[in-house]
């Protein structure tokens, strides 16, 4: 696998974060969350007047085989559908990136459809969707690989083009029960926690979901290790969504988490390279079964609890202005000193 080079921010300038938050004209530790989003941006980026530049969010789509089985309320094609409500601005995302600034990019990955040259989709398609991971691996290593390394790529154009805060989507159809197995494979947590209803099934299609799912355990004969899982269970969206947030953080930018299926892409993505959570910030607690436990898993606390499931990055588009309005709290509010005001704690 590529070498991704991820270094741990130096925490020494974190002193001098701190008082300059607590000389702002506000009692100290007044703006709670802000102050400690303010403090971890500093960080990243080593300076005491962050900034956010050229917001931009990834979505990487493509198809599962795992979907010959059931285990979506949604047909295949309902991916491919999707990708073009993307292209036309009327998806979910859409509103929530004019209204915030945000860049879109779209990334065909892996979809079962034949697109033409569209110049707003960025054509990275290793094969029209995954095998059957209840039969044989999703991919080959070979594919897993160079999954990775599209990620990577995308974002180092993004950071080219002056992006230092990304945010990663997804658009799949099975990739809920995708993340599952990485979820269980990967933290031990059982598989019946790890399970949920996706984009809508009833009881009975969670359990079908669920029963399909441990079949497919059952008949893994890999090693566990990382590489393995995501080769034998990922789909080629959220391997690249992996390779996308290692290269970020090895470019020392700012990654907001969106839901289940992009936890579950950190999960790996920092066994590969654990020092990739310095650099992130958890957007919200989605309503996917198994969410909350995988953000407890990584001991993370989200910024929203507003029952997403939505994906595609919306929940990384809602908290944005938070992390904004922190970035502006350090830079643009008084100190005492400034505002001639004696100190009053």
């Amino acid at each position: 696998m590529r070498n991704f080079i991820i270094e741990k921010p130096d925490e020494a300038i974190l002193p001098l974060l701190r008082e300059k938050i607590d000389n702002l004209t506000k009692p100290r530790g007044a703006l709670g969350k802000l102050e400690e989003i303010a403090m971890q941006i500093g960080c990243i980026q080593q300076t005491l007047t962050p900034s956010l530049r050229r917001p931009c969010n990834v979505i990487y789509a493509s198809d599962h085989g795992i979907t010959e089985e059931g285990v979506s309320q949604s047909p295949r094609e309902v991916t491919r559908q999707v990708i073009h409500n993307f292209l036309n601005g009327g998806a979910g995302i859409c509103f929530l990136a004019r209204q915030h600034g945000v860049e879109l990019k779209i990334v065909d990955a892996g979809v079962d459809f034949d697109f033409p040259p569209i110049p707003q989709l960025i054509d990275r398609k290793i094969r029209k969707g995954t095998r059957n991971f209840l039969h044989t691996p999703a991919m080959t290593r070979e594919e897993m690989l160079r999954a990775v390394e599209y990620g990577a790529e995308i974002v180092s154009d993004c950071h080219d083009e002056g992006t230092n805060v990304i945010s990663f989507g997804e658009m799949g159809i099975g990739n809920t029960a995708a993340s599952s197995m990485w979820m269980t494979c990967l933290t031990g947590i059982p598989l019946a926690d790890c399970v949920g209803a996706g984009s809508g099934l009833d009881p009975e299609g969670v359990r079908r979901k669920r029963d399909v799912l441990q079949k497919s355990l059952d008949n893994y004969r890999g090693n566990f290790e990382v590489e393995d899982i995501m080769a034998c269970f990922g789909g080629y969206e959220m391997v690249m969504t992996v390779g996308g947030m290692l290269r970020a953080a090895e470019l020392k930018m700012t990654i907001l988490i969106d839901g289940f299926i992009m936890t579950n892409c950190l999960l790996a993505a920092s066994r590969l390279h654990p020092n990739v959570l310095h650099y992130c910030l958890f957007s919200h607690c989605g309503d996917e079964a198994g969410h909350r436990l995988l953000l407890d898993f990584l001991r993370a606390d989200p910024l929203l609890r507003l029952g997403l499931r939505l994906g595609e990055g919306t929940g990384a588009l809602c908290a944005y202005p938070i992390v904004d309005s922190a970035v502006r709290m350090i830079n643009e509010m008084h100190s005492f000193s400034q505002a001639a005001i004696t100190k009053y704690f």
